[in-house]
């Protein structure tokens, strides 16, 4: 059972108490901001829109979305940890800020280790898209040899070297043999997805949900998913552990708060999230993202952080991928 699972079941077993206690009475009595540090129009931006919605209607209180963009999440993270502790500012984010930066740069303007973890909202694997147009290859085998046997021809797409996007396929390279494939950032998954369907790159590893559109209608293939198993929305794909024994590739959206933020808060954040992730259309929202709803307790998401960063790192070191 890996880290993302144990804080499912922990979610489960402690949010309802926590609900019930109130230990955060009068909270909140005002508007909630949920900074997002990434761009609108990915699961980033989506998540934490459809949470944000549900939390609004329950509290009578509104929960606005900001998208507070660049520094690979660091602008968005500086903002909430320079905010007041009190839940009212709080940060919606994957993994890059919290768990991926603190390996890639020397300095960084907030310390994520200060953060109050709240929950992991939901969990999408990634997947290995290539355009349908310009690749012949329909497996992932196919794909691999058709790399090997043109290297440096094919360039692929992220939204650049902080990215779960970026890591995942330099781990695939390396996997797979040390492919030699020609790594082109882009500002957000939106102009990364558009230069794949235009044909401007060859690749991508995005995630799973903002792309199954585009799978089934053709114009991009799935080759594999990153998950350490097959995705029910793609049940054909394979996932890509199947080929490479402990391969996994899987974005996480969480909610944290500013250092210092009373734990009562963060409880009684925690609770009314994972209940909300159990609301039949809110798991319908979700499905439609190919998202795993996790809605885990502050612990939960702590240890999630803990073997994402171990993982990252090792990742990081075998690419070869500079601190700057």
């Amino acid at each position: 059972m890996n880290s993302l699972q144990r804080a499912w079941l922990a979610g489960l077993l402690l949010a309802a108490p926590a609900w019930a206690q109130d230990a955060a009475p009068g909270y909140p009595g005002r508007a909630i901001r949920l900074i997002v540090p990434f761009p609108a129009g990915g699961a980033a931006d989506a998540l934490p829109r459809i949470v944000g919605e549900r939390l609004a209607a329950r509290w009578g209180q509104p929960v606005v979305v900001e998208n507070r963009v660049g520094a690979s999440g660091g602008i968005g993270a500086e903002a909430v940890a320079r905010a007041e502790p009190d839940g009212y500012t709080l940060l919606a984010t994957p993994p890059a800020p919290l768990v991926i930066n603190p390996s890639l740069y020397l300095k960084l303007p907030y310390d994520p280790t200060q953060f109050v973890p709240v929950t992991v909202m939901a969990a999408i694997p990634s997947v290995l898209l290539v355009n349908a147009a310009k690749i012949p290859a329909n497996t992932l085998q196919e794909f691999v040899a058709f790399v090997r046997a043109n290297p440096d021809r094919l360039n692929y797409a992220s939204q650049g070297t902080t990215t779960v996007s970026f890591l995942t396929t330099e781990m695939f390279k390396t996997a797979a043999g040390n492919l030699r494939i020609t790594h082109v950032p882009y500002k957000g998954t939106a102009p990364g997805l558009a230069a794949l369907l235009a044909g401007e790159v060859e690749m991508m590893f995005d995630n799973l949900g903002v792309t199954v559109q585009h799978v089934h209608a053709g114009k991009l293939k799935a080759l594999a998913v990153g998950s350490g198993r097959r995705a029910p929305s793609l049940p054909e794909v394979p996932a890509m552990a199947e080929f490479y024994p402990g391969f996994v590739s899987i974005a996480w959206f969480s909610i944290s708060a500013p250092p210092k933020t009373p734990a009562a808060i963060a409880e009684k954040l925690s609770a009314a999230v994972a209940e909300t992730l159990r609301q039949p259309d809110v798991a319908r929202r979700l499905e439609a993202l190919s998202a795993e709803p996790i809605g885990s307790t502050p612990s939960g998401m702590a240890a999630i952080m803990k073997e994402d960063a171990e993982r990252w790192r090792g990742v990081i070191r075998a690419a070869g991928v500079k601190p700057e």
